[in-house]
């Protein structure tokens, strides 16, 4: 059983839904095929070995339907058109084997009612797969109506009378209707389904996005207006110096000193944007998963009151364990804690949803995490990741506070991610 519970655990929340719904159409081949052999004892070896091989063929056709449809549905393959003329030519095949027996064969109530059971299963489960592979409300729902009007006419030609005929044309209709909204309804929800975990990407995709376009700005700000002096004065100095002009080294005097000044810029910004902020990073991380469907809760302390170097780092704790929540796993809450105790800052990460293959918060391997140790270690932290049960995973950062830091941990309680927002 571990193979299976594995697999189910790696897929995300759109596999999992489609793959429920593929196998819930199945089951109803299934059904049919179970319902149908308890059915065809009374008809005798002969008669219901032909039946029951016949439906056999007809559950077959249902199944590989079911995953053509469905593939079709998400764009996988063309629409399976001669498969569903196929199942439906299989559908009107068995039904009508089903009445051949009844009017050939042993003349018992109990044979009648095999066969009509059988007729009808048929022609509903036939139905309602078909509906699979169609779109359109009309299209799908004039499925139904066909081969009620169809089982009409057999019943009637049978010399059935004509309320026999229409309550079994009846019968079929509703059957077959149902399971046809069925099928709408699940190829409905399964491309909801797909499409809002495709938006969640989007969105993480366009905070990254986001964040570039900041940086992007912030060294266009500091490096157009000196890159156009320093352009400006060296083409003055090269001019100068064809000239023979001594002015031409003042110049590139000023370039020199400009360039160093553009270097010394970009080296703040840079530094900037690595010196994460804390309770910035706290708050992004609530919007981020909050917008991702994800319950994101913050308790403990703010972050008010420490050094710069220690929020920079913890401030980077968070944003790596924000990000590699979205990406692995299958979270639906996340709880973050920030306490100090016994002179160190902890910082704690954790959510649920993990799977054996997707990992936790930060993963169990890869740069990410190495990264956050090596950042931690400059100022004598430290960090601990791992599961700490069934579906969670933990990711605990500490770092030590300067001697008057950890004499004074009286530090006001938050209840949400809007206290820590600067």
């Amino acid at each position: 059983m571990r193979g299976p519970g594995r697999w189910w655990r790696r897929q995300s929340k759109p596999e999992k839904v489609e793959t429920y719904t593929r196998w819930s159409f199945h089951s109803f081949a299934v059904v049919e095929f179970v319902t149908i052999g308890i059915m065809t004892v009374p008809l005798g070896a002969w008669p219901g070995a032909v039946l029951l091989l016949t439906v056999a063929v007809h559950v077959g056709v249902c199944f590989v339907t079911v995953s053509r449809a469905l593939d079709w549905t998400r764009g996988r393959r063309p629409q399976p058109v001669r498969l569903l003329w196929t199942l439906a030519a299989v559908t009107s095949a068995v039904g009508l084997s089903a009445m051949g027996i009844a009017d050939g064969g042993p003349d018992s109530e109990s044979v009648d009612a095999a066969a009509g059971g059988t007729f009808g299963a048929v022609m509903v489960i036939g139905t309602g797969i078909i509906a699979l592979g169609v779109r359109g409300r009309r299209r799908v729902f004039a499925i139904p109506a066909a081969f009620a009007a169809g089982s009409f006419v057999v019943a009637f030609t049978r010399g059935a009378p004509v309320g026999e005929s229409l309550f079994a044309s009846t019968m079929v209709l509703f059957g077959g209707g149902l399971i046809a909204f069925t099928a709408v309804v699940s190829v409905w929800l399964l491309n909801i389904v797909y499409e809002l975990d495709e938006a969640r990407e989007t969105r993480t995709r366009l905070a990254v996005a986001e964040e570039r376009l900041r940086f992007g700005r912030d060294l266009h700000d500091v490096m157009g207006r000196n890159l156009a002096v320093i352009a400006l004065k060296s083409e003055l100095a090269v001019q100068l110096a064809q000239r023979g002009r001594p002015e031409a080294v003042a110049q590139m005097v000023e370039v020199q000193r400009l360039a160093q000044e553009s270097q010394r810029e970009v080296r703040e910004v840079v530094r900037g944007y690595r010196e994460a902020d804390l309770a910035s990073e706290l708050a992004g991380a609530q919007s981020v998963l909050t917008a991702a469907g994800i319950d994101c809760t913050m308790s403990g302390a703010t972050a008010a009151g420490l050094p710069v170097a220690v929020q920079s780092a913890l401030g980077w704790v968070v944003r790596e364990a924000a990000t590699n929540v979205l990406r692995h796993g299958d979270a639906r809450r996340c709880a973050v804690r920030l306490r100090i105790s016994e002179g160190r800052v902890v910082l704690s990460v954790e959510n649920d949803g993990v799977t054996e293959a997707g990992g936790g918060s930060s993963g169990s391997s890869g740069s990410g995490l190495a990264g956050l140790r090596e950042r931690l270690a400059e100022i004598d932290g430290t960090l601990e990741a791992g599961p700490v049960g069934k579906g969670l995973f933990r990711l605990t950062a500490e770092i030590p506070l300067p001697s008057e830091l950890a004499r004074s941990e009286s530090v006001a309680p938050v209840r949400s991610m809007s206290e820590v927002t600067p």
